[in-house]
């Protein structure tokens, strides 16, 4: 089975260089570091810039930034510009407050596979964790299996087994039913030649919410398959407050009814970028 090359992480972020600087940070810990690094900004101000300005001085891998003029929530965008920027043919779209474990990269790598997407899953982070990790500047990859527990036993965690670093044989991941939703673009890997053949993610979507389902479906239709990468991809995903989610509604519907015409294209994505700086 061929397994992907070269791989490009793109991070998206707006406005939270505390967390973006925590996710980098452990992006430069990976035991498999063939890899770069996007950063997908969707608007954020100079603080971001010379977070990342900084970072990029100390990575042991290429980083680039990539950013767009603030116009409210547009993270399909971001993640196009992202790819577009992207030198890999394996794309790992990752939330700028997800932090990978220390061989995120090598099971995606290892997940990779022709006609799949490897769709990833989050251990969940209370506030107050959160806070601490990220004012003490925690390597949660250096955390012992001990303190992993008394974390999820003081309900700072929601997940047992994942953050001791427990993985699944990667058999079986590919399920003979396709399912949409729970799909989470914070972590998801597909090969750069399928988004390009469904025109990546669609810009059209208003608002939070259901553009990476949506993303999904269109791929399913395009004949690529769902590998589920739980037990192998977890990140620690950091709290935040939920964000506004007054289109949610429409925009579902928009993906309920894609999935009875069984589109593939997005109606505004990679394509209408082309020729764009960036």
């Amino acid at each position: 089975m061929r397994q992907a090359r070269t791989i490009s992480v793109v991070i998206t972020t707006y406005n939270r260089p505390e967390a973006l600087e925590a996710v980098v940070r452990a992006c430069f810990t990976q035991n498999d570091k063939n890899f770069e690094i996007i950063i997908a900004d969707d608007g954020s101000t100079a603080n971001t810039r010379s977070c990342v300005k900084q970072l990029a001085a100390a990575s042991p891998v290429p980083v680039r930034h990539v950013w767009q003029p603030d116009d409210g929530f547009r993270a399909a965008m971001a993640r196009n510009r992202g790819t577009l920027a992207a030198s890999g043919d394996y794309i790992v779209f990752l939330d700028g407050d997800c932090i990978p474990q220390r061989d995120f990269i090598a099971r995606h790598r290892a997940l990779s596979q022709p006609g799949c997407l490897v769709s990833g899953s989050r251990i969940l982070m209370s506030e107050r964790l959160t806070q601490r990790v990220i004012d003490e500047k925690i390597d949660l990859g250096a955390i012992q299996p001990a303190t992993l527990l008394g974390w999820r036993f003081k309900g700072d965690l929601n997940k047992t087994l994942q953050p001791l670093g427990l993985r699944w044989p990667d058999l079986g991941r590919v399920s003979g039913k396709f399912k949409w939703r729970r799909i989470k673009s914070c972590n998801l890997g597909v090969w750069r030649s399928d988004l390009e053949r469904v025109n990546g993610f669609d810009e059209s979507f208003v608002g939070w919410g259901y553009e990476d389902s949506d993303l999904v479906l269109r791929l399913h239709h395009a004949g690529v398959q769902r590998k589920d990468g739980a037990f192998a991809t977890e990140v620690f995903h950091l709290w935040h407050r939920e964000a506004q989610r007054d289109q949610e509604a429409s925009n579902r519907q928009v993906v309920l009814e894609r999935a009875v015409s069984r589109l593939t294209q997005a109606v505004r994505g990679l394509r209408e970028h082309a020729g764009e700086p960036l």
